[in-house]
């Protein structure tokens, strides 16, 4: 099978860099960072069953999907919110006739009207809408809108424009208000947790699709309007349970490489993340053919960085690079790597490697065989 990665339009590894959008939701930056959090829990909680852990694996990848239209349901509260609030303001304005005439400009709102009709997010809130029982939270969630300096300049602009401009106007505030607003507000993040403990770690990575979302709209885009699809292909989906399963299988051996390039130190004393996202890592370069070396090491390399230690990235760059380069040496990866740098990678020999990189006893998981 191949497991070559392409972006919309071009032919690409990783989904590490495109000319346009990504057009698929679950690509294989979140498919590795779902399976390396799937094998720390199946580490942590000892099933020591591989069909359980996936099984795992594709509920949380459902569940991500769950949360990217729950978020844009989100706006489409807030913005169902806001018209309510006009026509209070609007119905009290008529009977007492004091100041000014509350504006419509928000309640109007092209984008978010476009997107309240978007029959793929009716059909998702008519079957299951998270946010039914949470007037309280769209309320504060508005008020914080309201406040914002995007809604303030959004209100004070009174440019007479075209429908097309206005239409760029209005999805930018929306743009804007979910990178000042939604993103910063702590707590979302507790509602969201309390309603589905899987999206606590996804909310970083989905956020960025929801924008994404909010670009893919133009003001000639019709109710039909189509949402990023869950799964590019079928291709990507067999890639995450390949990858699961070639992690899990392959544990001795990936530890046996990593101890041997560590020299000086003792397995149990790398942090139990970054051994997992090693392991995981070494998995994918002996697995995936297609997938170059380079790829696959930057793309752990990041989520080293991310879920780990800042002082992490580096010590999995040069861990993995020293292993890579010793396996196509050895005949064992069928594979090319450019030539090492003069400024040599991590020496992972070197015995003052920081406490970041090193594991306390809290961290550390025992590993066991794994029952397929």
């Amino acid at each position: 099978m191949d497991f070559e990665e392409k972006s919309a339009g071009n032919t690409y590894f990783c989904g590490r860099k495109h000319n346009r959008s990504t057009s698929f939701m679950i690509n294989r930056e979140l498919i590795r960072i779902k399976v390396i959090h799937v094998i720390y829990s199946y580490y942590q909680q000892g099933d020591n069953q591989l069909d359980h852990a996936e099984k795992e694996l594709l509920k949380s990848m459902s569940r991500a999907y769950d949360l990217y239209n729950c978020l844009l349901q989100l706006i489409v509260e807030v913005h169902r919110m806001a018209m309510r609030t006009y026509e209070t303001e609007l119905s009290r304005y008529q009977r007492i006739h004091e100041g000014e005439a509350p504006s419509s400009k928000f309640a109007d709102n092209l984008f978010a009207n476009q997107l309240g009709s978007n029959r793929q997010l009716r059909q998702y809130a008519e079957s299951s809408n998270p946010w039914a029982n949470d007037e309280d939270f769209i309320r504060r969630i508005y008020k914080r809108v309201v406040e914002s300096t995007a809604y303030q300049e959004y209100m004070a602009d009174d440019n007479v424009v075209d429908k097309a401009a206005a239409y760029e106007r209005d999805r930018e505030v929306w743009r804007r208000l979910y990178k000042q607003v939604f993103m910063k507000y702590d707590d979302l993040d507790d509602v969201l947790e309390e309603k589905d403990l899987y999206w606590n770690d996804d909310r970083f990575i989905i956020d960025t699709f929801v924008l994404k979302t909010i670009n893919r709209f133009s003001v000639r885009s019709s109710i039909g309007q189509e949402l990023m699809p869950e799964y590019r292909d079928m291709e990507d989906l067999d890639f995450a349970k390949l990858l699961l399963r070639a992690s899990l299988l392959t544990e001795s051996t990936a530890h046996s490489l990593i101890s041997q390039f560590l020299r000086n130190w003792d397995l149990n004393r790398l942090a139990f993340m970054d051994l997992i996202i090693m392991q995981t890592a070494l998995a994918e370069m002996l697995t995936f053919q297609q997938i170059p070396i380079s790829v696959t090491i930057n793309e752990y390399v990041d989520i080293a960085k991310a879920y780990s230690t800042p002082q992490s990235g580096r010590y999995v760059n040069g861990l993995l690079d020293a292993i890579a380069r010793h396996l196509i040496q050895t005949g064992r990866l069928q594979k090319e790597m450019a030539p090492a740098s003069k400024s040599a990678p991590v020496d992972t020999a070197d015995e003052s490697m920081p406490d970041a990189a090193v594991s306390d006893a809290s961290d550390e998981v025992p590993l066991t065989p794994v029952q397929p």
